[in-house]
């Protein structure tokens, strides 16, 4: 694929800055909580009725151990954040299964993240924070008071930063570069749009009542941007292979806990309580979007929801969904269309541009066409080898040893590799921030030093700059990435999903609990 560095970033509703809005810590990295204690795990050796247990050990994820030290104050921890958002705390054994799922979600990806040599430093984690403090307008010391007024401590939420950027990094390697949108599909897109404008633009306005920070998008004081929908969701995942028997026992309890929902019982506390989905413990909201930018089963099941309302019962390949519209209203466009994570450098906005587009007439910008060789880091090539490498190839091509394109043929593992890097004309907002910021400091003919992004180390080459009218491509941009963004979560759970059925999980606290439970 020609250009799988560009930055098709999802509206997950900003995670981390409705989080400081809540006075909470980050949302989590996202992880898929199996119902079963190995759920999709390596078969592990059956466990005798007479099986001794390791007093201290609540799991083993492959060689890594959780313990039941780390359970207790992970549990404490959540307990109280649940308490302070006026959610309803589930008994202790429910809490300890959703919080072990949870950490041992954690562990999956912390493995790949480590195999794929995905490092994040201190320096990068004090960016985001950086980041997040000027989304909200206030000082790091201002963040940080508040972070700790909600009794969460500073090195905790550093530490939930950290994941949550290694997460977002894992994604983009991992999965965001296999998704292919098509230019077929970007013309389909674009003759529904045309054929009913409404479903992108911003219907009559409504008044809104007050919302809760975590819920809502902020409202603008004159709505000229798409409506927005503030979703949660309660899963009831069906493990795959399961027999027509289990899948109608999975239904039975999907149907008993839409009834409750939609007889009015809180609905975070529902899904603390009973979702398999990776939000559970975040009272089951999944962020703010477009309509558009939901998954497409989703935008058919609420699109004449209103605020407060819940969805009937959704079937998708993951199990069964219940949809909570926690809110919806018109907003300026898109303040900040980042992944669940900040970037190491603020992501760009393509998509304020096609709004003053339609309104303003053509949008003129500075093209830069340009090729790169990558070199991706994993256990066997450290990010210090990977920069190295990458010195010497940039020296040789400094000294005229040797040509650009050649060089991207022999070195880079980039699917553009056998174009010799070429990555064609590139609009602004098109590529991750690092890459472009670095870009964008280019002379044509220039060569860049190593750059670091998600995807690893890049040589960049600027061949020729060009003034352009980009207001269909800013569309054609804009439509690239709703597509995008309906298909890179469910995809990312998929993936994760794989990943664990890769994993040796010994869940060793669920065993003991389940002989317990035989010998009354």
């Amino acid at each position: 694929m020609m250009r799988r560095l560009h930055s098709l970033r999802r509206l997950s509703g900003s995670a981390l800055l409705l989080a400081l809005c809540a006075g909470l810590p980050a949302a989590h990295a996202a992880e898929q909580t199996g119902r079963a204690a190995n759920n999709g795990a390596k078969a592990a050796p059956a466990t005798q009725q007479g099986e001794q247990f390791v007093d201290g050990i609540a799991a083993v994820v492959d060689k890594d151990v959780i313990t039941l030290r780390e359970l207790r104050d992970a549990s404490a921890r959540i307990s109280s954040e649940l308490k302070a958002r006026g959610i309803q705390v589930p008994d202790d054994q429910t809490l300890q299964h959703q919080v072990l799922q949870r950490l041992i979600m954690e562990r999956v990806q912390r493995h790949e993240a480590d195999r794929l040599g995905i490092r994040v430093d201190d320096a990068q984690v004090d960016q985001a924070i950086q980041t997040i403090a000027g989304r909200n307008k206030i000082s790091v010391a201002q963040l940080r008071s508040e972070i700790e007024k909600s009794g969460t401590s500073w090195d905790a939420y550093r530490k939930s930063l950290r994941d949550e950027i290694r997460t977002d990094r894992l994604r983009q390697r991992a999965v965001d570069s296999t998704i292919v949108i098509s230019d077929n599909e970007v013309d389909a897109f674009l003759r529904d749009q045309r054929r009913n404008p409404a479903f992108g633009a911003a219907p009559q306005a409504q008044p809104q009542p007050q919302a809760q920070p975590e819920q809502a998008p902020q409202q603008a004081a004159v709505p000229s941007g798409p409506m927005l929908y503030a979703l949660a969701q309660i899963l009831v995942r069906v493990p795959e292979g399961s027999s027509p028997e289990q899948l109608a026992v999975l239904r039975k309890k999907a149907e008993d806990i839409l009834a409750r929902a939609k007889r009015g019982d809180d609905f975070a506390s529902l899904a603390a309580a009973a979702s398999d989905g990776p939000e559970a413990l975040q009272g089951g909201v999944m962020g703010v979007r477009p309509l558009d930018g939901w998954p497409d089963l989703f935008v058919k099941a609420i699109s004449d929801l209103q605020k407060g309302q819940v969805s009937n019962l959704i079937q998708s390949g993951n199990g069964f969904h219940i949809i909570k519209v926690m809110d919806r209203g018109t907003a300026q466009p898109a303040p900040g269309r980042t992944a669940r994570a900040p970037a190491p450098t603020p992501a760009p906005q393509p998509a304020a541009r096609p709004q003053a587009a339609a309104q303003q007439g053509p949008t003129e910008v500075m093209q830069t066409r340009a090729r790169h060789i990558l070199i991706k880091t994993s256990t066997v090539m450290s990010d210090e080898t990977a920069r190295q490498r990458l010195e010497q190839v940039r020296q040789r091509l400094v000294s005229g040893g040797a040509k650009f394109e050649d060089m991207a043929r022999q070195y880079s593992q980039d699917s553009t590799a056998p174009q010799g890097g070429e990555l064609g004309w590139l609009n602004p907002g098109e590529t991750v921030p690092p890459f472009e910021a670095a870009m964008n400091t280019l002379q044509p003919g220039e060569i860049s030093q190593p750059v670091q992004t998600p995807f690893g180390w890049h040589l960049i080459q600027v061949e020729e700059r060009r003034q352009h009218d980009a207001t269909d491509d800013m569309a054609r941009m804009k439509a690239r990435q709703t597509l995008f963004e309906r298909r890179a979560q469910p995809a990312f759970e998929d993936w994760l999903e794989q990943l664990r059925a890769q994993a040796y999980i010994d869940n060793r606290l669920e065993k003991q609990q389940k002989i317990q439970q035989n010998n009354r």
